[in-house]
């Protein structure tokens, strides 16, 4: 990389804000005040992120007498849910192929599953008239590299004699340059129903809304501290405050959960993202982009890039960071040298565009799991549930996860609580530093892998056997 050329890209950074663009809008609701003193409930959701959102507003639809209180240790919102690329996937299993690989028994039921939460999730939006920009135009997994389209096509062929390709179609490099115009796409695989963008932060505050709508009781600026048994329910702990409640639905996420044992299932990882000025009419013209696809690349290390409403690009991932000890803190939600790595790696996959600026520069910790899906379960005899792993496609899949959570906490044995995917738990994470290591040996490989024609070593395939990974 020459350096007038990194000088070049990272000049477009200079007046980047260091806060997520979906946050940064004057239209954010207020909070709503922190529990001060002791309350009682049927059901206590903890987190306000989307987990927390849809297990709250579920729940009252399902019995609109239940109460229900939601507490969040900020703002609704304002974490992963607030910060991601707004691709609202009908995946439940971070894609087909990872499903595949692991419950192909159930994968059809899994898919049909994903398709109606999906579904669901457009109702629900237009429902309550929740504003959040949903645009249901696909997605478009691309290759760059000659066998990155060998094997797209591969695993169309796949899909196809399997009869899991409803709704995806293979494209050639002139096919998917048609759809959007970059010099380094060889080929693409459009899902073309499968997934949908958003604007994340507005989604978060119209669940919210909703959900006080239904008359669930929000408490912000009230972290949950501790989680004990108290008679027949549960107590939770807060600053100024209790909660006693019959059971407990824990949306927690990335946070340390408070059911200690299920803490080494998951780890933090930190994700990058970046987003330009709005496009001119001209500048969106020579990049095409006229169906509005989200977009993917196919590398182990990818990135992931769509359209905003006001036709400004995001553009994230490829690094993916963990912090040793697995700790979440505010400081690395800002890395400037990953910043100017994606503004490089933006103007090589769209040079037509040099001289566009980016507005806003942010990260953010999202949890991922060994096998990069939710795992679900309970504690304290049934009275508490939780979902966490989702790995970065959360924003579609956390509603089929609080619609678990309820089952579990009913005791009701369902379609959902019959799937293996249910019924098992991903392999946990080994202590320091032995996960450090581990997790530094496999970024290592799979950079390795895409730099060697996709060859994946012995330490891959040795995780591969094992059902392992490390993925944002």
């Amino acid at each position: 990389m020459a350096p007038g050329a990194m000088s070049r890209w990272t000049t477009s950074l200079s007046e980047a804000r260091p806060v997520s663009y979906w946050l940064d809008d004057p239209g954010r609701p207020a909070p709503e005040p922190a529990l001060t003193g002791p309350v009682t409930c049927d059901l206590l959701v903890v987190g306000g992120g989307y987990s927390g959102l849809w297990t709250a507003l579920i729940a009252k639809e399902r019995d609109p007498s239940r109460d229900v209180v939601l507490v969040e240790g900020r703002e609704v919102g304002w974490a992963a849910s607030g910060r991601n690329g707004g691709f609202c996937a009908a995946s439940l299993t971070h894609g087909l192929a990872n499903g595949l690989a692991r419950w192909p028994g159930e994968i059809r039921t899994l898919e049909r599953l994903g398709v109606r939460n999906l579904d669901a999730i457009e109702e629900t939006l237009a429902r309550h008239s929740i504003d959040c920009d949903f645009e249901r135009t696909g997605e478009i997994d691309v290759a760059t590299e000659p066998y990155q389209a060998e094997e797209l096509r591969s695993w169309y062929e796949e899909i196809a004699a399997r009869g899991l390709a409803d709704g995806i179609e293979f494209l050639d490099a002139h096919a998917v340059r048609e759809q959007v115009d970059s010099p380094t796409f060889r080929a693409g695989l459009h899902d073309r129903r499968g997934v949908a963008m958003l604007n994340p932060a507005r989604l978060a505050w119209g669940l919210k809304r909703v959900c006080l709508a239904l008359g669930v009781r929000v408490y912000e600026h009230t972290p949950a501290l501790t989680l004990k048994r108290y008679g027949a329910g549960m107590a939770v702990r807060t600053p100024y405050g209790a909660v006693r409640a019959r059971r407990v639905a824990l949306g927690t996420n990335v946070f340390p959960s408070l059911v200690r044992r299920v803490r080494p299932y998951t780890v933090p990882v930190y994700d990058y993202a970046l987003m330009t000025e709005p496009l001119t009419d001209a500048q969106l013209a020579s990049v095409g982009w006229r169906n509005r696809q989200g977009l993917g690349d196919s590398a182990n290390q990818f990135h992931y890039f769509r359209l905003s409403a006001d036709n400004r690009i995001l553009w994230g991932g490829y690094d993916a960071v963990y912090p040793y000890g697995g700790r979440v803190r505010a400081e690395y939600d800002d890395r400037p040298e990953t910043y100017a790595r994606l503004a490089g790696h933006f103007f090589t996959c769209f040079p037509q565009l040099e001289g566009v600026r980016f507005t806003h520069a942010w990260g953010g910790a999202i949890d991922t799991c060994s096998r990069f899906s939710a795992f679900f379960g309970t504690a304290h005899a049934g009275r508490v549930a939780y979902a966490a792993g989702y790995t970065g496609l959360g924003v579609g899949a956390t509603r089929f996860g609080a619609e678990v959570m309820l089952d579990l906490l009913a005791g009701e044995r369902t379609e959902r609580t019959e799937l293996q995917m249910v019924r098992s738990k991903p392999l946990p994470f080994p202590p320091e530093p032995f996960a450090w290591t581990g997790i530094a040996l496999t970024k290592w490989a799979l950079a390795r892998a895409d730099a060697h024609q996709g060859r994946r070593n012995l330490w891959l395939r040795t995780m591969d056997r094992l059902g392992l990974g490390f993925d944002s």
